[in-house]
C-alpha cells in the first residue's frame, strides 16, 4: 500500500521517496566527472546556471588542459574567465576557483587527499569561510569529491519537499539537510526493480560516480541525483507534471501546484 504524506512522518515520507525512485530509476551515476578536482570545479560552475552550460565550460577547460589544480594555479585569470564563459558569472567564478586553489595550497599543501582526510564538520566550516561557497556548494564538494556523508540540498529538493508537505518553503537549509540525513540514515540499499529505467538525472558511469564510498554516502549521493531527476522532469517550477511523476502516489492531495 502506498505511503501517503498525511499518514506518514516526514522521515518515513522521505524514505518512501528514496525507495520509490531507486526502484523506478536505479543508480544515477551523479556526479559525472573523471577526477575530484573536476567535481570541485563543476560545483563552482553550476552556481546560477544549468548543467548543460557547465558541461560546455568543462569541455573547454579539458581541451585547454586547465582542468587540474596546477593549471588553475598558474593560468592568468583572464584566460580562465574566457574558458568558463558559458557557465555565466564567469568573472566571479574564475576568482572563486583561484581562491579555492589558494586555500588548498595554504592549508593543505595543494593536496586534496590531505584536505578530504579532515573530519567532515571541520572541513565544512573551513569551506564555508571561502568567498562564493555556500552550504550547497560546500556539501557538493564534500559528498561528490570527498565521499563524505553529507546530503546536498538544492532548489529541486526544497520544491519537492514543499509540494509533498514535508517542510514549509521557509525551512532553512540546515533544517532540510537534517531531515533528509536522518531519514536516509535509516535506509539500506534498495534492490532495483526489474523494470528500473535510466530515468531521472542519469548519466553514463564515470570514474567519480564509481568511486568507493560508504553505504551512507552512496545513499545520499543517489537521493540527491534522484531529486534532481524529479525536479528537472516532473516537479517543474510553474507547470508540475504530477500525474506522470513516480512520486505522485505520495502526494497527500494527489496533485501539485505551482511554487
Amino acid at each position: 500500500m502506498a505511503i501517503r504524506a498525511r499518514k506518514a512522518s516526514p522521515e518515513v515520507h522521505v524514505a518512501a521517496m528514496y525507495t520509490t525512485l531507486m526502484q523506478a530509476w536505479g543508480r544515477q551515476h551523479w556526479w559525472p566527472a573523471q577526477s575530484r578536482f573536476e567535481v570541485i570545479v563543476g560545483a563552482f560552475l553550476t552556481q546560477n546556471t544549468n548543467w548543460w552550460n557547465v558541461e560546455s565550460a568543462l569541455r573547454k577547460l579539458r581541451a585547454r588542459r586547465l582542468l587540474n589544480i596546477d593549471a588553475v594555479r598558474q593560468v592568468p585569470v583572464k584566460q580562465l574567465e574566457e574558458a568558463i564563459r558559458s557557465s555565466g558569472y564567469f568573472r566571479q567564478k574564475a576568482i572563486r576557483l583561484k581562491n579555492f586553489v589558494r586555500f588548498l595550497d595554504e592549508c593543505y599543501g595543494g593536496s586534496l587527499t590531505r584536505m578530504f582526510a579532515q573530519p567532515t564538520e571541520r572541513l565544512r566550516e573551513q569551506l564555508l569561510t571561502l568567498n562564493g561557497i555556500g552550504p550547497e556548494t560546500a556539501d557538493s564538494i564534500l559528498l561528490y569529491a570527498g565521499q563524505h556523508s553529507v546530503f546536498v540540498v538544492d532548489a529541486y529538493t526544497r520544491r519537492i519537499a514543499e509540494r509533498h508537505e514535508i517542510l514549509p518553503a521557509s525551512a532553512k537549509y540546515e533544517e532540510v539537510r537534517a531531515l533528509f540525513e536522518s531519514a536516509l540514515s535509516k535506509a539500506g540499499p534498495v534492490q532495483q526493480g526489474a523494470a528500473a529505467q535510466r530515468g531521472g538525472a542519469c548519466h553514463s558511469p564515470s570514474r567519480m560516480s564509481r568511486a568507493p564510498r560508504t553505504t551512507l554516502a552512496q545513499i545520499y549521493n543517489e537521493m540527491h541525483g534522484l531529486m534532481v531527476g524529479v525536479g528537472k522532469n516532473y516537479c517543474l517550477k510553474s507547470a508540475p507534471r504530477c500525474a506522470m511523476c513516480p512520486l505522485q502516489h505520495l502526494l497527500a492531495s494527489g496533485g501539485g501546484r505551482g511554487v
